[in-house]
């Protein structure tokens, strides 16, 4: 059976946090190839100034705000577009939050908010828009991961283990989206300079800039493999380095990072100490 790809002919796209980033960058280049692309963000993250960059485009941008923790909302601005718009061919399912984590300086808030954003935030707009793609038989969906899913890095407790749940998700509903007609691929970028990453704490090599990976992020949309994930001179590497057993994993992670180099504190001083 071949899996339906999405195009400008068959509806729009819907990209969540697509204010800033790689998100806005994608949705640049898909107004570029002809798609009205529906950009989703909260309210204090305006795009007008992404809707007048492409106001020349072959296709066109347009706002429905959105914070996509709010479950409620989500599916009423899910209907919206449908209605206002057009149907829903291409979802991008893009916000993120990233939260660093210090194992001396942990919180539940901050786990909470990380899960919130990038989990349930996903699945609220998910579910609606599934529906709608189940209803006309076709779909395209995209969960964008990242390669920190692949094993742990210092301060993404949180963040890592997110995005490792959006893999394994995708993965599982592969299965029946197969059956119903619904493409669904995650992407799993290498280190991209965005304003999510700028306060990470650790060197990040290979690091692209957004432009550059939102166009190799369309290049796997238009292809349609399962996976999508680059740069691959990093991420094959990666992979390859997660088959070694897991303690020496971590320290080739430490020294690629710097971490092993770092004082025990991250961001703040150990409690009990001036």
């Amino acid at each position: 059976m071949t899996l339906y790809r999405a195009s400008p002919k068959d509806g729009i796209a819907w990209i969540t946090g697509g204010s800033s980033g790689i998100g806005r960058e994608l949705a640049r280049e898909l107004a570029a190839l002809g798609f009205t692309v529906a950009v989703t963000a909260r309210e204090e993250d305006p795009i007008d100034m992404l809707v007048a960059e492409t106001a020349g485009c072959r296709g066109h941008v347009v706002a429905y705000p959105c914070d996509v923790t709010d479950e409620q909302r989500m599916a009423a601005t899910v209907a919206a577009i449908e209605r206002e718009v057009g149907p829903i061919a291409l979802a991008v399912f893009n916000a993120g939050a990233y939260v660093p984590i210090a194992g001396e300086n942990m919180s539940a808030r901050k786990f909470r908010r990380s899960f919130d954003v990038n989990v349930m935030g996903v699945v609220n707009g998910l579910v609606p828009a599934v529906r709608h793609m189940r209803e006309r038989g076709q779909g395209h969906v995209v969960l964008v991961g990242s390669i920190s899913a692949y094993f742990g890095w210092p301060t993404t407790a949180a963040y890592g283990a997110t995005k490792a749940a959006l893999n394994l998700m995708a993965e599982s509903l592969k299965f029946d989206f197969d059956k119903i007609g619904i493409r669904i691929q995650v992407i799993n970028p290498g280190f991209i300079d965005t304003p999510l990453t700028r306060n990470a704490g650790f060197r990040m090599p290979a690091l692209l800039p957004a432009p550059v990976a939102a166009r190799r992020m369309l290049r796997g949309i238009q292809r349609g493999g399962f996976e999508v994930t680059f740069p691959r001179r990093l991420t094959w590497s990666l992979k390859l380095l997660s088959i070694l057993p897991r303690p020496l994993c971590l320290r080739v992670i430490a020294a690629l990072t710097g971490w092993n180099r770092r004082p025990l504190s991250f961001g703040r001083r150990p409690p009990g100490r001036n």
